[in-house]
């Protein structure tokens, strides 16, 4: 047997600290989302820069929640953590820009006569 009784009990100045961390994620989440929404909804701009603003939006948002709701930082007991998801990064870029680069590669070398075969085969879709 361990032991660890259990979870130790935080002082009150680390459990404000920690929930005014929370709190000013989530509003800040709040608030990035509303943005975007606002930017697309009105049509802020044209598709280029909106694209690009709604990209930017959401990497900030995704930083605002790895540090307020995953706690990640530059300390030595946390890197471990951010070469892991630095990984996992590379691995999801891997596989979407490799399925985009194979999708382009098959739809440039369809012929038109393949694409009306697979067009009839699919039933007209």
């Amino acid at each position: 047997m361990s032991d660890h009784a259990g979870p130790s009990i935080l002082p009150a100045e680390m459990r404000s600290a920690s929930l005014r961390g929370y709190i000013f994620g989530f509003a800040g989440s709040i608030v990035l989302t509303v943005a975007a929404y606002l930017l697309v909804v009105g049509h802020a701009s044209t598709n280029g820069v909106l694209v690009s603003a709604l990209v930017l939006l959401a990497l900030v948002q995704f930083g605002l929640q790895l540090v307020f709701f995953l706690h990640l930082n530059m300390t030595t007991q946390q890197k471990w953590r951010l070469y892991m998801l630095g990984a996992m990064v590379i691995v999801v870029l891997v596989i979407v820009i490799g399925s985009l680069w194979i999708m382009g590669n098959l739809n440039t070398r369809m012929t038109p006569a393949q694409e009306q075969q697979y067009m009839t085969a699919q039933g007209g879709l």
